[in-house]
């Protein structure tokens, strides 16, 4: 086996490969070979599956400098190096299938990378320097220990497809509803209690798989025309024993809501107005009044400013304290034929009781 390696490094160094494949090779260590002298410059691809590595050498970098696709699928690698981050050109990383316990910061040193794939780790959080990653577009986190996803994933703005099933996520963040290029979104058997109001509202995003919430019992209205799947939320005994009702589906409201109104309620609230009218000004700038200096404003006010708690869903005014919403059961919908094993409604939230009374689900 070894002098096999041995030949097949020298050969790929001597014909210049851009492809070399050292999988299934029961490798302990990084081979050294590929590290002598100046390395492998012109290696675009190496492929490294289902070996027994545990970590990778801190020259990576220097040795390959010109890696495009890095397969590490299946070792026992717990640690990546700093140096990662100095691999410029790397557009794939995967590191399924390991034991990370931690990803690095330098990992957003990687502007190149379009695809991540860390499943079946055991992470429990991710650095923030994830969201300088502005031309990712897969990441794939299922399988691991994630307690939340950071709010700063908004930055990556190429992102079209993200997965992280089987975690122990409570909460979706509301920031990530921005992401324009969202196609498809996997967050099935998790801890999820609520999603954001604004979820399925930019027309990109078409696939939303949550299944297996057990405690999850409210979906956005925008969700109703995307392809969904639900199987197995609402069901956890608690959730059950409540019934269809609304106060069931606005379980884990964000802290941010002070007023939750009703068809009857025809007056909006006085913070509520101040706070949409303080939007029209910092964002639309279509107005006399004089913009108030940022510092004015405290941190927590600036950013639900900045990430507003959701849109109404009948004429898309922006909501912050307040909402007003109207609950329409699976099960009373065409979908009821389609997802049988579950008890979600759809939920519509609107910015005033008009909007309420003439929102239609199906319009």
């Amino acid at each position: 086996m070894a002098t096999e390696l041995h030949e097949a490094i020298f050969m790929a160094k001597q014909e210049r490969h851009k492809n070399l494949f050292l999988n299934y090779r029961n490798l302990n260590h990084f081979p050294v070979e590929l590290l002598k002298d100046e390395g492998l410059q012109f290696l675009e691809r190496l492929y490294m599956k289902r070996n027994s590595l545990t970590t990778l050498p801190d020259d990576l970098a220097l040795k390959l400098p010109n890696l495009i696709e890095l397969y590490l699928h299946s070792n026992n690698i717990i640690l990546i190096p700093e140096a990662i981050g100095s691999l410029s050109r790397l557009q794939s990383l995967d590191l399924s299938n390991n034991a990370l316990q931690f990803l690095c910061p330098e990992i957003g040193r990687l502007r190149s990378l379009r695809h991540l794939r860390l499943s079946n780790n055991q992470l429990k959080c991710f650095p923030p320097e994830i969201g300088d990653l502005q031309d990712l577009e897969t990441l794939d986190v299922s399988m691991n220990q994630l307690t939340f996803l950071p709010e700063r994933l908004h930055r990556c703005v190429s992102l079209q497809n993200l997965t992280a099933d089987h975690n122990l996520l409570t909460r979706f963040p509301r920031q990530l509803c921005w992401l324009q290029r969202l196609n498809q979104l996997s967050m099935a058997a998790n801890r999820l209690t609520f999603l954001p109001l604004d979820l399925g509202r930019s027309r990109e995003l078409q696939f939303v798989f949550v299944d297996n919430n057990v405690d999850l019992k409210g979906f956005p209205s925008y969700l109703y025309n995307k392809v969904i799947g639900c199987s197995g939320c609402g069901v956890s005994a608690q959730m059950l024993r409540g019934g269809e009702t609304l106060s069931q589906a606005l379980v884990g409201l964000p802290a941010e809501v002070k007023v939750v109104g009703s068809e009857t309620e025809n007056v909006v609230p006085l913070e509520e107005l101040a706070l949409r009218a303080l939007h029209r000004i910092y964002h639309h700038g279509k107005t006399d009044i004089p913009r108030p200096p940022p510092l004015c404003l405290p941190q927590s006010l600036l950013q639900l400013l900045h990430f507003p708690l959701g849109h109404c869903h009948r004429c898309s005014q922006t909501m912050f304290t307040t909402i007003f919403p109207k609950l329409f059961p699976l099960r009373d919908t065409a979908l009821a034929g389609v997802h049988r094993r579950t008890t979600v409604s759809f939920v519509a939230y609107c910015c005033s009781s008009h909007c309420l009374r003439t929102f239609d689900l199906q319009g």
